[in-house]
């Protein structure tokens, strides 16, 4: 079993990245494999209610790799870490199968609660890219990705990318080629097409709706003047000179001359 485990991990690891070149620059060189690798004696201890057994060995597993695994955290197979170093995974995080993990990434609480869950649970086929918060007990569905240094605090839908911060999806629709998780791969979760930005599409929005304004004053201005009626002038004139006092407003006396 632990050598299907491993077999399956390196072939993952492998597949998914180019710098990889051989089996064994996999198992010696990678620290996410050796991260994985000691989570899965350090859980074994947890189950078994060796609670400090088990800390110990993911204490030791952090200092080896810089990579933090709490003991009762549930990691699904052929999980990549990339680079692995500062990852933070919290106790209740459970993580799918076939997710990439970059550096720099939490999966941690987004505030201190009396419940039981209180990380989150990330769903198969899931990318999280380089510095990306993912917090509190919420559901990362399945193929979403998330990009890095984004900060999720809400549900993340499948099939979807998310950005920013707060992170908020990206309109886009992931393909799901053929030939796996290999295949439908988005490097740090970022989006590589021609995806509209959240942000982007309300300055979109927004700018349509000011010209959409601008060709209605444009059209009330041409019907007026066409019936003889007067222009509408903007309320408030920039240039002095051309400031009148309305009809109801009386005229300034000028002060009387000694």
């Amino acid at each position: 079993m632990a050598y299907m485990f491993l077999r399956e991990t390196i072939r993952s690891y492998r597949q998914r990245d180019p710098a990889a070149r051989s089996y064994v620059e996999v198992i010696f060189c990678y620290p996410g494999v050796h991260a994985v690798m000691w989570h899965r004696l350090s859980h074994w201890l947890w189950t078994h209610n060796l609670y400090f057994l088990g800390r110990f060995s993911s204490h030791i597993s952090r200092w080896l790799t810089g990579i933090e695994i709490h003991p009762a955290a549930r990691l699904g197979r052929r999980l990549v870490i990339d680079h692995g170093m500062g990852v933070v995974i919290g106790e209740t995080a459970e993580v799918g199968d076939d997710c990439y993990i970059y550096h720099q990434v939490t999966l941690g609480v987004a505030r201190t609660t009396s419940g039981k869950k209180r990380h989150p649970t990330v769903g198969n086929n899931v990318i999280i890219g380089a510095g990306a918060k993912v917090l509190g007990p919420i559901t990362v569905g399945d193929n979403a990705r998330i990009g890095s240094n984004a900060v999720v605090v809400d549900p993340v839908p499948a099939d979807t990318t998310v950005v920013g911060v707060p992170a908020r999806p990206v309109d886009r629709k992931l393909p799901r080629p053929a030939g796996g998780p290999a295949a439908d791969f988005d490097p740090y979760g970022m989006p590589c097409d021609d995806s509209l930005d959240p942000l982007l599409r309300d300055l979109e929005g927004l700018r349509a709706e000011l010209s959409e304004l601008e060709a209605r004053v444009g059209r009330m201005q041409a019907s007026q003047g066409q019936f003889g009626g007067e222009s509408i002038a903007p309320a408030f004139s920039t240039d002095r000179n051309d400031r009148k006092p309305g009809a109801g407003q009386a005229q300034q006396r000028e002060p009387a001359g000694e």
